[in-house]
């Protein structure tokens, strides 16, 4: 009797079995689409950032190009500011759509679109007065049209833009974050689970075979429970398989794609470079030649293009290092921190003779690190410190190794920060002080965090406005 009942229950328990598995695949699935989702709209948040810098560069080639060939009427930048108007409306469009989905991004975009209208109508009128060989008309005009406050209210407006970007870039971030942990969890789980049934399968199916051998038809019975344990078994292996297989190859693209972003990141950031030297070029020789020809606004413009083309290269220069830094190999060694930290510290008080800097350095720092990377991370830190604390005529700024935390540390008695801004600190462009107050290119701290990472280290910080700040950071 006891054998009836324990057949009689065996199809249900393969049917509960087989429908736990699917479950599991469905939940798994579900869990790598909504990883996918995320990953989709990040990539998307990326567009739009690039395409609200791509508005700004082609509206700064504008102005260049037309102011270039209303001071000089030379064809080439004729040219350059024509090619830049065909693309420049184009690309107001193209920002419209891809944040048609955004209410908040509706207002931007059409204040865009106006002041982009509004000015390439004013640098046609003073174009066309260079054509007709009226050159003091054309000046007169680009001096009356207040393109300077035009395009600094269009670089708010962008500014507004990339700061709703951004916001949206946090939230995503945090959602791929999210997704890709519930994708693991999801196949770990369902993993653990398919391994859990087969071994109950194989238990309860050996246990039936027990009580077959005993009945009259036990040959039967076991040629078809060892069937039923080959079938079950070749599902669940198929549906392992399938679903490692899938998760490899996802992961797979993952990888490849942040090498393809990395390499465009250090690509784009090189071939800026020709451009830039041709800016900063001209601009020298406008300041340099024409100087008494130009008003106090045109040198108070030369100055300023200058002074942009030298931030924009420190930007370039700042994306570099972070780009090889994520692209290089980890050669780890045996490190002596200490003489590593105090070589960094007698650069920066050559390079800052102004500041009385007084470093505390511990002895005997050691530690298993790739000596390169690690003197970026140092000079980065201690460069801000030093920064962070230059409006003080001496400055404190103490390195150490805090044995509890099993941590390198970094600390300074300088500016500090708001601690509810502290997610944002290791996070490229975003600045928590703004340029007029401590100048920077706001990648020092993610390319520290890419070494500790490419260490398989972890960072974090502590601070109180006024009060200086400490940083922390593990090498794995």
């Amino acid at each position: 009797m006891k054998a009836t009942i324990r057949r009689g229950v065996t199809g249900p328990i393969l049917a509960s079995i087989v429908l736990v598995v699917l479950v599991n695949a469905f939940l798994a699935f579900g869990a790598i689409h909504n990883l996918l989702q995320s990953e989709f709209w990040l990539s998307h948040t990326w567009q739009v950032i690039g395409q609200i810098r791509t508005i700004i560069g082609s509206a700064n080639d504008a102005e260049t190009g037309a102011g270039g060939f209303v001071l000089t009427g030379d064809g080439k930048y004729l040219n350059s500011f024509l090619e830049a108007r065909a693309n420049l409306l184009k690309q107001v469009e193209e920002f419209a759509k891809l944040t048609a989905d955004n209410p908040n991004q509706k207002q931007n975009a059409n204040d865009l679109r106006a002041i982009v209208s509004q000015r390439l109508a004013q640098l046609d009128d003073g174009a066309q007065m260079r054509r007709d060989r009226d050159f003091d008309a054309a000046r007169l005009s680009g001096l009356k049209s207040n393109g300077f406050a035009q395009m600094t209210h269009l670089r708010a407006v962008a500014s507004r833009a990339e700061d709703e970007e951004r916001r949206l870039l946090v939230i995503r971030e945090d959602a791929e974050r999210r997704s890709g942990d519930r994708a693991y969890t999801a196949t770990a789980v369902a993993a653990g689970l398919d391994l859990l049934l087969l071994l109950t399968v194989l238990y309860y199916l050996a246990r039936e075979r027990k009580l077959r051998l005993v009945s009259e038809d036990s040959a039967a019975r076991l040629t078809l429970a060892n069937d039923e344990i080959a079938r079950t078994s070749d599902e669940l292996q198929t549906l392992n398989v399938e679903l490692e297989e899938r998760v490899r190859k996802r992961t797979a693209e993952i990888e490849t794609t942040n090498r393809e972003l990395e390499a465009f990141s250090y690509s784009v950031s090189h071939d800026l470079r020709a451009p830039l030297r041709t800016i900063d070029g001209f601009s020298l020789a406008l300041e340099e030649d024409y100087t008494d020809a130009l008003d106090d606004t045109g040198r108070d413009y030369i100055k300023r293009v200058r002074a942009g083309v030298q931030r924009m290269g420190g930007l370039i220069d700042a994306l570099l290092q972070l780009s090889r830094i994520t692209r290089s190999e980890v050669n780890r060694a045996e490190v002596d921190v200490t003489a590593l930290v105090e070589s960094v510290a007698a650069n920066l008080r050559d390079e800052n003779p102004e500041q009385i800097l007084h470093f505390r350095i511990d002895p005997g720092m050691r530690a298993n690190a790739d000596p390169g990377l690690l003197r970026v991370a140092f000079e980065n830190l201690l460069g801000n410190a030093v920064k962070f604390s230059s409006r003080k005529r001496e400055s404190q700024i103490c390195v150490r190794y805090d044995e509890p935390k099993q941590a390198f540390l970094v600390e300074d008695d300088g500016a500090g920060f708001d601690m509810r801004y502290s997610e944002k600190l290791f996070n490229a462009f975003n600045r928590l002080h703004g340029d007029k107050d401590f100048k920077g290119s706001g990648i020092g701290l993610a390319t520290v965090a890419r070494v500790v990472r490419r260490h398989h280290g972890t960072i974090w910080a502590n601070s109180q406005v006024g009060h200086g700040a400490c940083f922390w950071f593990t090498l794995g």
